[in-house]
């Protein structure tokens, strides 16, 4: 019993690194960077989850277009004056530093009116939690220690009734459990 619950704790510390690797977003799908692709790009964003070291991979037509880091009020009013960051060689990547809200607007004020724009949110970091395993060696019995007498009385006693013949399972499921490891049972 607790050499399987080592393992899956065990299982659970290798893998979890797996999945918390960074990962690359294409923005837009196949469509990319674009005005009027296929999925508005907001809806997109909130169909993923991104977190902190995540990059964003924006495609779109070098000369024609652009991609704007901008403050939430330059993203309403779609304002390419004032951008945070300029992305501008067609094929960008962006990678999310922090938790919170990224403001992204096409480098094209009539792009941005026509809805090419997007609202990233990257979830809070969570404290790294590492659970406290310490592995229990299995305790040894005393040299001179013999298995528990069981007294005859319950051995001689008619069987249980089929109601409470659940509970008594469970009573001998815990004696099992108690003792298994004391007497050298084998699950």
């Amino acid at each position: 019993m607790a050499s399987s619950s080592m393992f899956l704790i065990g299982l659970v510390l290798l893998l979890t690194p797996m999945l918390l690797e960074a990962k690359e977003f294409h923005v837009g799908g196949k469509d990319g960077w674009v005005v009027n692709p296929s999925e508005d790009y907001n809806q997109w964003a909130r169909t993923h989850r991104f977190r902190v070291n995540d990059t964003l991979h924006f495609k779109y037509v070098k000369g024609n277009d652009s991609v704007l880091v901008v403050k939430k009020e330059d993203y309403d009013s779609c304002n390419t004056n004032n951008p945070k960051q300029k992305l501008d060689n067609g094929n960008s990547k962006f990678k999310l530093s922090d938790s919170g809200f990224y403001y992204f607007i096409s480098g094209n004020a009539d792009n941005c009116k026509h809805d090419e724009k997007m609202i990233v949110q990257v979830m809070a970091v969570r404290p790294n939690v590492t659970p406290n395993v310490t592995a229990v060696p299995p305790s040894q019995p005393p040299a001179s220690a013999s298995p528990p007498k069981i007294p005859l009385t319950y051995v001689d006693s008619p069987a249980p009734s089929p109601s409470k013949a659940s509970s008594v399972g469970v009573v001998v499921w815990v004696v099992l459990m108690l003792f298994g490891g004391y007497v050298g049972f084998v699950y």
